[in-house]
């Protein structure tokens, strides 16, 4: 028995097995990535016939349990080839333009991929704060960025390459958008299942839907950001913006009323006599000429969600107060203008580490002000809560058990200390979110309270369809393989309906 500890240090996992696996390097790319596509999927009959569960580790984000086992983990950093996409690899129904389409292995880390595309002249659509994570455990559990008017990372990928067992492994694509042609498959050696249903139920599966090997990505021509970070009061015109996402009398420097590309808010619950902190980011053509901002390791970049900049500090100072919280955000969240960079230089972080504690959830933007009210006020009864509170804004996932089904969806995120106050706001926090009828949807790599009864609660049929998708894209055997304790306690687990013939 082995122990693994994520990158948030929130828990201790025992594993039966941890293994490491690479690419072959005959030189041929595809024929390596094929050999792998076997070796996975022999890998995964013998667990099924030792009786062991298996789970993919990528970049060890997740604040949850969801994406371990006490079985076997495969370590898929290695597993980071890159494919570019020829025209005879496309189908000829694809709607998009024919440049934007990659595909990528599962280990390759959001931070490799910026580095990829940038050469390329190309970008991702959008990303989270934390580019270490890989690609494929960013969108298996929601990770969602604030791009205003896009979505989360789940809505650039278009195709899923996944292994089920020894010789059964399928490439799933949406039939209201197929992507890839009669070609490209018989290059993965696979077989074409297009259903939107089972895609949609598979992007948000943490791990659960079998092994995905590799996946397509939509990508967009090359773009600079430009961030300016301002601290504002906390007034009717600014609760008006964060309910609406209403920019026409917006006052932001230096653009007015511009629409950001990016918009995100965070509120020091001990300072906001001096203002709440408003990053807005604009999206701006790429030019060679633009002057890259230049990191201070002691302050908060423009990309920096909360929990990077307070795992720095949770790492020299290990009891972080409200005091401690409270001087340290305002030394080093601090303002700033004209910030400049391509995507992956703005969100750049990967190396988030240090002992805090997260929870996210997602709700309809009209309810904003009453959350953040709600948070305030039980800052008084159930804290005080060592940490901040941070709202960012994505478009809706039309991932099934997305927690940003909201058109548009405010993702509200509360990171601080690791301690049992913490956990006690936390609580206080999610009994006040069912008892005021407040719509929500937990981020799963984040803390939460969910269980089998609140699944049904939140989700309602789109939990059924999810499981109904799951059980036919996995045969029983493969399910037990690709099940954990997580999935159990939170009621996900059960095969009802009858598997799709091989």
């Amino acid at each position: 028995m082995k122990v693994w500890t994520n990158r948030h240090e929130t828990f201790k996992q025992n594993i039966d097995n941890l293994f490491d696996v690479t690419n072959g390097d005959t030189g041929n790319l595809l024929a390596d990535y094929n050999a792998t596509t076997s070796a996975i999927g022999q890998f995964i009959q013998t667990a099924a016939r030792q009786g062991k569960e298996v789970r993919a580790l990528g970049g060890g984000w997740s604040f949850t349990k969801v994406a371990t086992t006490n079985g076997w983990m495969l370590n898929t950093k290695h597993l980071n080839a890159v494919f570019t996409i020829s025209a005879a690899n496309i189908a000829p129904q694809y709607a998009g333009p024919r440049d934007q389409l990659l595909f990528a292995q599962c280990g390759n880390s959001v931070q490799e991929l910026n580095n990829y595309l940038k050469r390329a002249n190309r970008s991702l659509k959008t990303s989270g704060a934390s580019n270490g994570q890989t690609i494929v455990g960013a969108f298996s559990t929601g990770t969602h960025g604030a791009a205003i008017d896009f979505g989360a990372t789940q809505d650039f990928i278009v195709g899923m390459h996944i292994i089920l067992g020894a010789n059964n492994h399928l490439w799933l694509e949406r039939a209201s958008h197929p992507v890839v042609s009669s070609a490209f498959i018989q290059k993965l050696q696979t077989r074409l299942v297009q259903d939107d249903e089972l895609f949609n139920a598979a992007l948000m599966s943490f791990g659960s839907f079998g092994f995905i090997h590799g996946v397509m990505l939509e990508t967009e021509p090359l773009y600079l950001l430009e961030c300016y970070r301002q601290q504002l009061p906390y007034n009717e015109s600014l609760q008006h913006i964060m309910a609406t996402l209403d920019f026409s009398k917006a006052t932001f420097k230096p653009h007015g009323n511009e629409r950001p590309f990016h918009f995100q808010v965070v509120v020091n619950p001990y300072d906001m006599k001096d203002g709440i902190y408003v990053t807005t980011i604009y999206k701006r053509p790429y030019t060679p000429h633009y002057k890259p901002w230049i990191r201070d390791f002691t302050k908060a970049g423009p990309g920096d969600d909360a929990p990077a900049f307070l795992g720095k500090l949770a790492a020299t100072v290990p009891h972080l107060s409200p005091v401690v919280v409270n001087q340290l955000v305002k030394t080093t969240y601090a303002p700033f203008e004209g910030y400049w960079g391509t995507s992956g230089e703005i969100f750049y972080n990967t190396d988030a580490r240090g002992k805090i504690c997260s929870t996210a959830f997602g709700i309809p933007i009209r309810y904003v002000n009453d959350v953040q009210a709600l948070l305030m006020e039980l800052n008084q009864t159930a804290g005080p809560f060592a940490g901040v509170f941070a709202y960012r804004y994505v478009k809706a996932s039309k991932a099934t058990l997305s927690f940003t089904p909201f058109e548009p969806t405010c993702v509200v995120e509360i990171d601080g200390a690791e301690s049992e106050v913490s956990m006690r706001y936390y609580r206080a926090v999610w009994q006040a979110l069912l008892q005021r009828n407040i719509p929500h949807a937990y981020h799963w790599g984040k803390m939460h309270n969910l269980n089998a009864a609140t699944v049904k609660h939140l989700f309602g049929n789109k939990r059924r369809q999810w499981l109904e998708a799951r059980s036919k894209l996995l045969p029983p055997q493969t399910i037990k393989v690709f099940n954990n304790t997580a999935l159990l306690e939170l009621g996900l687990t059960e095969q009802i309906a009858a598997p799709l013939p091989v």
